[in-house]
């Protein structure tokens, strides 16, 4: 009687155990649904105190850790600009910090300096007019390994079926959501000085090649009576191999994309007109502006680690 007893003590415990895990996981957002739409920033123009992290992405928690325990109150933001599936692990760039100011607002001199203490730069992003945004809840810290894992490939499936060019990849940790955003328009004003600085290091790496290229051209031409025609995808083909960041572009025509970059181009581009929006953003803008670049398409599956929830 005794053993029976105790077995069904440890019986009860453990399916007791088992449906408080599962309370748990729902109220992380485990049930949660995910709706991906594009409409209006969740966020209007903001600075941000960040660093810039060039390698794996699961390496940035400690970025979050570190900006969280500088102010717990401000929001952390992290910008993602590479598709870890398409580029070396080692070569992922990203910028992680915090919300200094929102809108009309400015930080102050002191919150500045105590960042800057701490080794963070700080940057001012635009308000873009359009985005692909969606949301989770931020409850516990699960929450954030059930967004990774949910969030992110709702956000490409929509992307991926409206052939859309929606980069960088944005979260902002504001009180109980994370909130997920994409620009459709003014992306490279998201690129921090660093990203920029090796942009412009591809670019260089993939004139070079097309010098070299057409150099070898040039002297095949007037050593033989046979013309030689060297197309220009031979060229960018050449360059991805040497780069994952190669950038295909410049930045004078205002373009900031990668060769390797989630904002991988190719696809042909859906308008604004095209563009199906599905309801109000927050700043209250319906409709998406005609007069905006085409878009192209994109694919990004990753699993970043994000910051612990820091204390009201």
């Amino acid at each position: 009687m005794s053993d029976l007893l105790l077995l069904g003590l440890i019986g009860g415990l453990t399916l007791l155990l088992l449906l408080t895990l599962l309370a748990f996981a729902g109220y992380s957002g485990l049930l949660a649904g995910v709706e991906v739409s594009a409409g209006s920033p969740p966020i209007r123009n903001v600075t941000v105190a960040y660093k810039f992290h060039m390698g794996l992405y699961g390496e940035t928690g400690r970025l979050f850790t570190e900006s969280c325990s500088i102010s717990p109150k401000l929001r952390s933001i992290a910008v993602y600009y590479d598709n870890p599936h398409m580029v070396p692990p080692d070569k992922c760039r990203c910028a992680v910090g915090s919300i200094l100011s929102e809108g009309e607002e400015s930080p102050s001199p002191e919150l500045i300096d105590l960042y800057q203490k701490f080794g963070f730069k700080v940057f001012s992003f635009p308000a873009p007019s359009h985005v692909v945004t969606a949301t989770f809840p931020y409850t516990t810290i699960l929450s954030i390994w059930l967004a990774t894992r949910r969030v992110h490939p709702a956000l490409d499936t929509y992307i991926k079926e409206r052939k859309l060019c929606a980069y960088p990849r944005l979260e902002i940790y504001q009180e109980d959501q994370i909130h997920f955003m994409c620009p459709l328009a003014r992306q490279g004003d998201f690129y921090v000085p660093e990203m920029k600085e090796t942009e412009w290091k591809w670019r260089g790496l993939v004139e070079a090649i097309d010098t070299q290229v057409d150099g070898t051209a040039d002297t095949m031409s007037d050593t033989s009576s046979v013309s030689l025609e060297v197309s220009p995808g031979s060229r960018e083909t050449s360059a991805a191999t040497l780069s994952p960041g190669a950038s295909s572009r410049g930045w004078d025509d205002g373009d900031t994309r990668s060769e390797h970059s989630y904002s991988e181009s190719g696809a042909s581009g859906s308008s604004f007109e095209e563009l199906d929006l599905e309801g109000e953003g927050p700043l209250g803008e319906s409709r998406l502006d005609p007069g905006t670049e085409p878009l192209g398409t994109t694919k990004w599956l990753w699993e970043p680690t994000a910051p612990e929830k820091g204390k009201e």
